[in-house]
């Protein structure tokens, strides 16, 4: 659930010095510049700074009308039917090296070609290509750009993002450019304005961009969505999600992370950096742009005291990580309304001692779920204010946990079932269980969110990506098996 890769910002300026240690050296300075107009919409600087930290103008500046669309809407639009898929992996780190072990799993995926500047990476996932069969790979490792030549090969049908934040947008937009699809870890990016341009993008060239949201493939996840859908929690009222995991040791380990680009992240935002992993369940169950759609948000932040308070106590006093500035909030908390008058409730901390939790929740007018641990009451199957057995409910697991109740690879098989489902709608020619659409609202929040809590938690408005599209229902994950033939 990490993107865990090398950052192109190791590779070395005319100077000697590579990009990760200049920003390093300007993260305290640099954090102010990143604020309201880098992250909003498109807002001239003057209007930005006239809004201030409070008041109702920083909420404003986020509410642009959308821009005039470039191309039909890509809802609906199914995948050219092909009899193999043919892969492409920009980032071979942690969580790339790993994933490319479920490409090859799955019959009918052949991985084409892959890229990461450290060679060694992409020596390991060449040989992992060859071990399983298949005929080597091309192979991409020189410098920032050579993802761009990967891009071009006219052999590629999916390319896979799994590299630092900073590169997901231009990531997904050369490859659309090129005529690839493309499938980019969370965040899918960090500004508003690139979130309009992926759209924009998608539909002009008829590519999907999709956010790999592999907790929406988690077996809870999709048990619960189908229960909501069947009415058994009533009409819908509230859901909340959560990334609360502390990452603390991990993001001050210059190995895990191949130096500090995560950490970075919090010298620039004091909002929700990570989102994805609570909103998008609860956006399905809810059926979020496809039918529903969310219309604002109020952030709230805490001060910025783990990670100074972590590095006080583990890292020596020459270590670069003391020219940095923390502004983070350790915990965001957000509440989202959609149309219909729901609530959705969104938490981010990952610089505070605590376990780990999604929170998952739903609620409607018969009951309520709430994972970690998972706990189920509704009505007539529960009384006495005592919490149901969750287990007693398998009944209601997805199709694709049914045929695949033992999925290899991590996170609880959930991203197995990720890969499988996406190459399946590729290789039978249907519409992707999620888009662009929905990459763009579930990331939303990042900008948002810290235009809020710098708006002392003025609601913000969150656009219309589908441009009134979200009005009619659709298909998403809950999905009916498909037919082979």
């Amino acid at each position: 659930m990490h993107d865990n890769e090398r950052s192109p910002l190791d590779s070395p300026e005319p100077d000697g010095h590579s990009r990760r240690e200049v920003l390093r050296n300007a993260g305290a300075a640099g954090a102010a510049g990143l604020g309201l107009v880098a992250l909003g919409s498109s807002v001239p600087a003057q209007a930005a700074e006239a809004s201030g930290a409070g008041g109702s103008g920083a909420a404003e500046a986020t509410t642009a009308a959308a821009p005039a669309r470039q191309g039909d809407t890509m809802i609906g639009v199914p995948f050219e039917r092909r009899s193999t898929v043919r892969v492409g992996i920009v980032g071979l780190g942690n969580r790339g090296g790993s994933m490319i072990d479920l490409f090859l799993a799955i019959p009918g995926v052949q991985v084409v070609a892959v890229c990461d500047p450290v060679k060694d990476k992409t020596a390991k996932a060449a040989a992992k290509v060859t071990a399983a069969g298949q005929p080597a790979p091309a192979t991409y490792v020189k410098g920032d750009h050579d993802f761009e030549n990967l891009c071009k090969r006219g052999d590629i049908d999916f390319v896979y993002v799994a590299t630092p934040w900073d590169w997901h947008f231009e990531m997904a937009k050369t490859a659309m450019l090129n005529g690839k699809h493309v499938g980019v870890e969370c965040p899918v990016s960090l500004q508003l304005d690139q979130l309009w341009e992926l759209v924009d993008l998608s539909e002009r060239t008829r590519r999907h961009c999709m956010q790999l949201e592999n907790c929406c493939y988690g077996r809870n996840e999709m048990r619960v969505l189908r229960m909501a859908h069947a009415g058994k929690f009533g009409e819908l009222l509230h859901g909340a999600g959560a990334y609360n995991h502390d990452l603390r040791g991990l993001m001050f380990d210059p190995d895990y992370y191949e130096g500090p680009w995560r950490r970075l992240w919090h010298t620039r935002l004091r909002g929700d950096l990570y989102p994805n992993h609570g909103f998008g369940p609860v956006a399905n169950y809810m059926d979020i742009n496809r039918g529903d759609r969310v219309t604002h948000i109020s952030s709230f932040g805490t001060p910025a005291l783990g990670l100074a308070e972590y590095r006080e106590e583990h890292m020596p006093k020459g270590d670069p990580s003391w020219k940095e500035t923390y502004i983070e909030s350790d915990r965001t908390i957000s509440l989202v309304q959609t149309a219909k008058g729901r609530v959705i409730r969104l938490e981010h901390d990952v610089s505070t001692p605590h376990p780990y939790s999604r929170i998952n929740q739903l609620g409607g007018t018969k009951g309520v779920f709430e994972d970690y641990p998972a706990r189920i009451y509704i009505e007539p199957d529960h009384t006495n204010d005592a919490w149901g057995d969750f287990a007693k409910y398998a009944d209601w697991d997805h199709w694709l946990w049914k045929e695949h109740a033992n999925p290899p690879g991590g996170h609880g098989g959930m991203d197995y079932i990720m890969v499988f489902r996406l190459m399946q709608t590729m290789r039978l020619g249907l519409v992707p269980d999620f888009d662009v659409y929905d990459a763009v609202t579930w990331t939303s929040p990042v900008p948002l969110s810290h235009l809020s809590i710098k708006a002392k938690g003025a609601p913000q408005q969150i656009p219309d990506f589908t441009r009134g599209g979200w009005r009619k229902a659709r298909g998403g994950v809950n999905s009916e098996k498909p037919s082979e033939t």
